[in-house]
């Protein structure tokens, strides 16, 4: 016997339409790309998303059809993520970061039909447009420029919205239908494509709504630092419009000074980013001599956060840090970091401790640590094993790709990652499995010798890599860059680690560099390090390998 409810699919259209209805006078303000401000509301987002969803069928786009994005956190590009996927095409969000020849990969493997960008990438998309095999439309999110005589039959975004109906209904959507288009930023190999559909994006935005997720509502100010060319922003425009909060769009200034001034005009109370953008954010809060008074909580993922950042958020500023892990492939949001009921009884540092984790999984994630033979290991909190994931909003194919090629015989995607999991579920990176070290047969985390490196006040950044050994096949080295102005030398580097790990997990060497690589979405590139000073230790070797 079936149940005798409603059936409505869960189609992105329902969660810009809640949002105009139900918060419509909420604003959305937007940093545009000039530096100036643009205050909106979710009614008029709703409004001029539904122009550019007639407008491209007014230009001959059919259901389906990919349609990239170049564009900051703004305005412009939030109505590209509704206009595009409520038409029953694809919004595919391009990271402007990756490198020229990856570039065109992403836009000729997607088959874009059309570019929206930025006025800051029109120098980039007059260099790649000739090799760029698919794009029948360009348009630039600003108004005229001299540049654009570079770019005949260019289009302006204003001037495409304004042959759309701002009243026209929205095309009837399947919730399985696909809505985005995300490629990973891997440091080897081509990009691989990530097509979401509309169901796993509600159900993903319900998901990172919860207490025990993002925990949001419509009593936020929310601040995705995060780029939405950067797995959508981890889902939040599409979840603050859900919930109906206002959104801080913070445009292509991502410093330190920028991003405090908006958190103390706007009243932010929750910010997402990576650590490195929290770096610049503290040390401008101490030059600006700002208490951030209105933050609440900042939501950190990408890489692990240092213990040490995690402490000063907190005792300088009152400002809970929350861990989080995800990948292109779940969307992102696997687990956040939130504390049970038990543990709040618990001493500041015991807390302090847990909160270094990546947390648990939402309903609707699930995730198991395997060994090598792909056998389930206990979640004791101490065993180590490849992370598998597995969820209503986690991938099933690679775009393009050959289905049944992307996940294991019982249906799990393998992460890459290496990581533990305790009794209540709280999951702990230990590494990238191509990144831990295996010395002498045992396991060292590069991630906890990152975190310990940090913690040390001269220490602007830091890389654990391993180096080659004659005797125990690899062992760490420690890549770390100084603070400007500071004064530390090898020695004193590495006698930080003592006392804080086993002796034999301490670095062999410290190198000072004065930046260290990163790929396109701010993540080390420790392929490169490698590359670099991955003999230093063997005997006979030259010191940068």
């Amino acid at each position: 016997m079936l149940g005798q409810m409603m059936h409505m699919p869960l189609t992105i259209n329902s969660l810009i339409d809640h949002g105009a209805r139900y918060h419509g006078e909420t604003e959305v303000v937007s940093v545009e790309t000039d530096g100036t401000t643009r205050r909106t509301n979710w009614r008029e987002i709703c409004v001029r998303s539904r122009r550019l969803s007639s407008a491209l069928r007014m230009l001959k786009l059919a259901r389906g059809d990919r349609c990239a994005t170049l564009a900051w956190n703004n305005a412009r590009h939030l109505e590209c993520y509704f206009g595009i996927s409520c038409s029953g095409m694809i919004c595919h969000t391009i990271n402007p970061r990756l490198p020229p020849e990856q570039l065109v990969y992403v836009i000729n493997h997607a088959q874009d039909q059309i570019i929206f960008f930025d006025k800051t990438f029109l120098p980039l998309i007059v260099r790649l447009k000739d090799q760029l095999s698919t794009v029948r439309h360009l348009v630039l999110m600003s108004g005229w420029d001299e540049e654009a005589e570079k770019l005949p039959g260019l289009l302006f975004y204003e001037d495409v919205l304004a042959t759309g109906d701002p009243e026209a209904n929205w095309v009837d959507l399947e919730e399985n239908d696909a809505s985005g288009l995300c490629y990973t930023s891997g440091t080897t190999g081509n990009p691989k494509g990530v097509l979401y559909s509309h169901r796993s994006t509600v159900l993903h935005s319900l998901g990172a709504a919860l207490p025990d997720t993002l925990n949001i509502s419509a009593r936020e100010v929310i601040m995705p630092v995060v780029p939405m060319f950067h797995v959508n922003a981890w889902g939040v425009p599409y979840a603050a419009a859900m919930v109906g909060a206002k959104l801080v769009l913070p445009g292509p200034a991502l410093d330190g000074e920028s991003l405090v001034h908006l958190v103390d005009r706007e009243r932010v109370t929750l910010a997402l980013g990576v650590p490195t953008i929290w770096q610049g954010l503290l040390a401008a809060l101490e030059k600006l001599d700002s208490k951030a008074a209105s933050l609440r909580r900042t939501v950190v993922g990408g890489s692990a956060c240092p213990p040490s950042m995690i402490a000063e958020f907190r005792d300088k500023y009152g400002v809970e840090v929350v861990h989080a892990w995800g990948m292109t492939e779940t969307s992102p949001l696997g687990t956040a970091n939130a504390l049970l009921d038990r543990h709040t009884t618990l001493s500041d540092e015991d807390q302090a401790k847990i909160r270094e984790s990546q947390g648990r999984p939402p309903y609707g994630v699930e995730l198991k640590i395997v060994d090598d033979d792909g056998l389930r290991l206990p979640e004791d909190g101490k065993a180590h094993g490849k992370l598998r994931v597995r969820g209503h909003w986690v991938v099933a194919d690679y775009f393009g790709h050959e289905p049944g090629q992307t996940l294991d015989e019982d249906g799990w995607f393998e992460t890459g990652d290496v990581a533990s999991i305790n009794g209540d579920g709280f999951m702990t990176i230990r590494d990238r499995a191509k990144d831990i070290i295996k010395s002498g047969g045992e396991w060292i985390s590069s991630v906890e010798l990152e975190g310990i490196a940090l913690k040390h006040p001269a220490i602007a950044d830091a890389a654990v890599i391993a180096a080659r050994h004659d005797r125990w096949d690899e062992r760490p080295i420690l890549v770390a860059v100084r603070k400007v102005g500071a004064e530390l030398t090898e020695h004193e580097i590495l006698a930080h680690f003592s006392g804080k790990v086993a002796k034999w997990q301490i670095p062999d060497r410290a190198i000072f560099v004065a930046t260290l690589p990163r790929n396109a979405t701010g993540k080390l590139m420790k392929t490169t390090l490698r590359q670099e000073h991955g003999d230093i230790l063997v005997v006979g070797a030259d010191e940068h390998g």
